[in-house]
């Protein structure tokens, strides 16, 4: 599917443009709907086979490896079918789904993983519990769970290298652990076609939890990841995947909840739909990138609700050449975050990207003094220097602009607090705010920043309407700086406990265009 954008600018009737955007986006979202019905149309008809019938024990004890995978195999060779795992606590190292086979987990079912390393293998990239790679039709059904005590299993891997099993280049020195690649996944699917996983809940990944890359037809619906067991836990990782829909899921993680990636500039997200989700997280909730080569296209994300999130409730970042357009995100509510909006065009390596066509509507976030992620287990690394309370923001590169974004029907409540005495932005020195090109893109990336509210610089085709940002303490920044702006239109603004003078700020900025007059400094 295709989504044409308009670029902003007199004469365009932006209520059109987007409402346009809008029904194809609906029918975007229809038409996965469409594509994934006949792909789980095999699970309907399957005939089951009981891996207990070929010897698993449910005792948690004995390692059920290749009983599991004699079942998949045997289902496999009869034309595919369900493989039931019942009741019960079965361990197991890696297995590997193939055509046409469901893994269906029963009520009280537990797929436990071994936290011995030695019981893990890998298709392609990196280790994982339950993996795929170039087949079709296949799913993870049921109401049982994966559990892959992750932590035990990290800290089994951690106990190698000081035995000598592990390369020293295969280590984190600063972060003490064993890199990222050496902690199996629970779930790696690579270059599959139709995929279903349902219902099931996943626990304890020693790294990323459930990994799909260079799919095509996803469908996880009514999911529950929980997985605050070691570092790098991200939720429910997409990487260059066409016609996906996640939706009714729960995501409780130590990194990244929903997250789009690119590993490839020769491969892209396109065409994915994520609704009806709530989200912790001690990163970011919903994230594109970091990776970011290829890119993401013609996607939508509606309903989400956030908690108890370290980093940004949404961040959108295009930072390794690829393309980030046509994207449209509604209806989220977030409490306790640290950010509300992160919004990068970057340059890592290479080329720069283009990052355009967003649509951000409907969104309440209440953004936390403290660090909202106090409670979780593994916490993301605290920031080495002294800030005040980081605004939402929106950054290009010189001549690189982020371009068309809308904004409308935003409320974002700050606390306020933010003194000279702790970090200091002065208006005098907007020019002195870093570029920081090729660094993580992150909300923190240029330290401390000259606006509460927002800070918006690079950016042609801006578009505020009825945007309502309110602090409940005093702040010694303005709401709004606007620095190399390029056709902004803002139109009911409404600040709330902020008394200054001079609310909002513009520098090197043009063609402004505001619905009344609201206090604006010109720098």
């Amino acid at each position: 599917m295709f989504l044409m954008f308009l670029r902003f600018g007199p004469g365009n009737n932006k209520e059109c443009i987007f409402k346009t955007v809008k029904n194809r986006m609906l029918t975007m979202r229809f038409l996965l709907v469409i594509g994934i019905f006949f792909a789980i149309q095999f699970v309907l008809k399957a005939q089951d086979y009981n891996i207990v019938e070929y010897g698993a024990v449910p005792d948690g004890v004995k390692l059920n490896t290749e009983e599991i995978q004699q079942a998949i195999d045997v289902a496999y060779g009869q034309g595919g079918g369900r493989v039931v795992v019942p009741a019960g606590r079965f361990l197991t190292g890696s297995i590997i789904l193939k055509t046409g086979v469901d893994l269906h987990l029963q009520d009280g079912a537990v797929l436990l993983g071994s936290t011995n390393p030695s019981h893990y293998i890998k298709l392609n990239r990196w280790k994982a519990l339950v993996m795929a790679e170039g087949v079709s039709h296949i799913s993870i059904t049921g109401k049982g769970e994966i559990d892959g005590q992750g932590r035990e299993l990290a800290l089994h891997i951690d106990s190698l290298f000081y035995a000598g099993q592990i390369d020293s280049a295969d280590y984190n020195f600063v972060e003490m652990r064993p890199k990222y690649y050496l902690r199996p996944q629970l779930i790696e699917f690579v270059g599959v076609q139709h995929i279903v996983v349902k219902n099931v809940a996943l626990k304890n990944a020693a790294c990323w939890v459930a990994t799909y890359d260079q799919c095509e037809n996803i469908l996880i619906d009514s999911v529950s990841t929980i997985s605050d067991a070691y570092w790098n836990n991200d939720g429910i990782d997409i990487s260059d995947c066409k016609n996906v829909r996640i939706t009714n899921c729960l995501v409780n993680s130590a990194d990244d909840g929903i997250c789009l990636k690119s590993h490839s500039p020769k491969f892209i997200c396109d065409s994915v739909y994520i609704a009806n989700c709530t989200v912790r997280s001690s990163a970011s909730a919903i994230k594109f990138g970091t990776v970011s080569h290829g890119g993401f296209t013609n996607v939508r994300v509606e309903n989400i609700k956030v908690y108890d999130t370290y980093r940004s409730a949404v961040a959108l970042e295009c930072v390794d050449g690829g393309k980030l357009e046509n994207v449209v995100i509604e209806n989220i509510n977030a409490v306790n975050t640290g950010n509300a909006i992160f919004i990068r065009l970057g340059q890592r390596t290479g080329e720069v990207g283009t990052l355009r066509n967003v649509v951000l509507r409907n969104f309440k976030v209440e953004v936390a003094f403290e660090r909202p992620d106090y409670a979780y287990d593994i916490r993301g690394p605290a920031l080495p220097f002294f800030h005040n309370t980081f605004p939402s923001s929106i950054t290009g590169l010189p001549g690189h602009a982020v371009e068309n974004v809308l904004m409308e029907n935003i409320e974002i409540i700050y606390p306020g607090r933010g003194n000279t005495g702790l970090a200091y932005s002065s208006l005098s020195r907007l020019d002195d705010v870093p570029e920081k090109a090729s660094a993580y893109p992150e909300f923190s990336m240029f330290g401390e920043l000259p606006a509460w509210g927002f800070y918006v610089r690079h950016m042609e085709g801006l578009v505020m309407r009825n945007i309502k940002l309110t602090i409940d303490a005093p702040d010694y920044r303005p709401a709004f700086v606007f620095d190399d702006v390029t056709d902004l239109e803002m139109k009911s603004i409404m600040i709330v406990g902020d008394s200054k003078s001079d609310q909002i700020v513009i520098h090197k900025t043009k063609n402004v265009k505001m619905d009344r007059e609201l206090s604006v400094l010109k720098k």
